[in-house]
């Protein structure tokens, strides 16, 4: 889950009273990332056990309740040695002389820096192994919170080892599917009243932070597939003249409107230095009639020189209504099909190999820029591919493209002896 979604609250602080009142001869450890914040756990829920005890019906031994370590007291009867103890620990500390049936971690790790370490998230790893797991008596439970700061994280390293051992409880900021857990419907947030509409722009402007923190989708540093170091946003004063690029066009149709898929277009200009810029980026989920007309207004701004398309869309029938959209618009530019079989990324590796050496630019306000990014960066492993495919199929043009032209130096001509700037006549030349 998100950070500041109260999932410690729930599961570290709340849920632990409610365990011991149902099992109290059953003993918890609990750890976090560091002893201060797991002992500040095991304080509140010691004083919870002490406040609410007439309800719970369980109580602390009073000569065991220590904020780290404490035992709850015996029923008539009982044996002290048979009650459930809770024990807090620090990732990374030894735990000795303690046993537990259920097992606690929550946030392995402090942060952004701690998980970028490859050395930490192994020492993580390496404690949760050996020094974790083996106070655990068998089939005792496990729980562990976090927010998804790497894909090689504690939870990676356990859903790639065991992943069908384990319950994977899933929630992103936005919902992203027909399967979200609280039957949200999708690009529904998370907690509305709480996270406002400025926290998720801000949240967004980090591909690699919203992906992996709020959407719990983490993606490599630099990306996969394609490279944050090729994606470079500029300002729109540096946006290049429209009469010095060539413009080309493609577009990966959605069949439905609600099909979970996203149609997309994407205008691309090709500068003199071959650099592609990516000028127009328009994607929603929408009617074939609302993104057909969108594909005219796109060609009748930009002139496209030609655009490319998946050849099974069109030959399941948007084509002649996109042919008789275009004509009544005189929307008129070249399309080229292009059949979609093989791999994703085998079919994108054409513009992929163009980015990678001369890199992919657009203006910070590109609309979509944050989608842009987010899915780039997330691929293969992201659950929307749409834009890919588009660019994808863009790619498929280069083969043909003509690049753009920087605007000619104007001629210089002698008359008597000193350069003057070409004219039509002598008399009327500027002396330079």
């Amino acid at each position: 889950m998100p950070p500041g979604s109260a999932k410690s609250t729930y599961g570290s602080v709340l849920f632990a009273p409610w365990f011991l009142a149902r099992n109290p001869y059953r003993s918890v450890i609990a750890a976090s990332h560091s002893e201060e914040l797991a002992e500040r756990f095991g304080r509140r829920v010691r004083n919870l056990i002490d406040e609410h005890e007439p309800t719970l019906g369980i109580s602390l031994s009073l000569t065991n309740r220590a904020a780290g370590r404490w035992q709850l007291a015996p029923r008539e009867g009982d044996r002290t040695e048979q009650m459930g103890e809770y024990l807090s620990a620090g990732v990374g500390s030894q735990i000795q002389g303690f046993r537990a049936d259920f097992g606690t971690i929550d946030d392995p790790v402090k942060g952004r820096e701690e998980a970028a370490s490859e050395t930490q998230r192994q020492k993580t790893i390496d404690w949760y192994k050996f020094d974790f797991r083996p106070r655990l008596k068998p089939h005792a439970r496990q729980l562990i919170i976090l927010t998804r700061w790497h894909e090689n994280d504690l939870a990676g390293f356990l859903l790639e080892e065991e992943g069908e051992e384990w319950d994977v409880l899933s929630i992103p900021m936005i919902a992203e599917g027909k399967d979200d857990p609280l039957g949200r419907a999708e690009g529904e947030r998370l907690w509305p009243e709480w996270f406002t509409d400025q926290m998720v722009v801000e949240a967004q402007r980090d591909p690699q932070l919203w992906l992996s923190l709020y959407q719990q989708r983490p993606t490599a540093p630099e990306g996969d597939y394609w490279k944050l170091s090729w994606l470079h946003p500029v300002s729109e004063e540096n946006m290049p003249p429209r009469a010095q690029l060539r413009v080309y066009g493609g577009s990966d149709y959605a069949t439905t409107a609600d099909g979970g898929d996203y149609t997309v277009h994407v205008v691309i200009g090709l500068d003199a230095y071959d650099r592609p810029w990516l000028l127009d980026l328009w994607r929603e989920r929408v009617t074939s009639d609302i993104w057909v007309e969108t594909w005219c207004d796109l060609v009748r701004w930009w002139r496209p020189l030609s655009w490319a398309e998946e050849s099974g869309q069109i030959q399941a029938g948007v084509g002649p209504w996109l042919e008789r959209a275009s004509s009544e618009r005189h929307a008129h530019t070249d399309r080229q099909q292009f059949p979609a079989r093989g791999d994703k990324g085998i079919r994108a590796q054409s513009m992929r190999a163009y980015i990678a050496t001369r890199g992919l630019w657009y203006s910070k306000n590109l609309l979509e820029r944050h989608a842009l990014e987010a899915e780039l960066l997330a691929f293969p492993r992201g659950r929307h591919d749409d834009i890919h495919d588009a660019l994808g199929l863009v790619g498929q043009l280069l083969d043909v493209a003509v690049f753009g032209k920087l605007p000619k130096k104007p001629s210089l001509t002698l008359v008597n002896g000193y350069k003057v700037m070409g004219q039509k006549s002598a008399s009327t030349a500027k002396v330079v």
